[in-house]
């Protein structure tokens, strides 16, 4: 099993801009998807904010990046990022984290099935730091 941390940056409609500026900075193509194409919100001014996006580039640099969900509280200084943890294919190891997160903490997302992974959650650790961890979707 392996396992990587992703820094994932939030953002308040600057998402987009962002993910632009560190691919010109690091190299590497963004990939993103946005609320619209997502049909995450019916809200016509966040049809082009980025829901998922990133920069990933050969020598391994990774960040991820959205503009913060509709109604969302954002503040940059204490919302503005969380640490993500990827698990390749080890539902169990990835609920062993969870369990032991989650003691004291806010849970944002249960951990269960979304719509980009068969397992994902979020939550805000007793310390503040804000956790996302998700399985990936299985490969044909």
């Amino acid at each position: 099993m392996s396992i990587e941390t992703t820094t994932h940056l939030n953002f308040d409609g600057q998402a987009r801009a962002a993910l632009d500026f560190y691919a010109s900075v690091f190299g590497g193509e963004v990939a993103s998807m946005t609320y619209g194409a997502m049909g995450a919100s019916n809200e016509p001014d966040w049809a082009d904010r980025i829901v998922w996006g990133q920069v990933a580039t050969d020598a391994g640099l990774r960040v991820m990046a959205f503009d913060v969900w509709p109604g969302q509280p954002y503040d940059q200084g204490t919302n503005a990022f969380y640490v993500y943890v990827h698990c390749d294919d080890d539902a169990a190891e990835l609920e062993r984290y969870w369990a032991a997160l989650s003691e004291g903490a806010e849970i944002r997302q249960p951990l269960g099935p979304s719509a980009w992974a068969p397992l994902a959650g979020q939550l805000r650790d007793r310390f503040g730091v804000i956790w996302a961890l998700d399985v990936a979707a299985p490969t044909e």
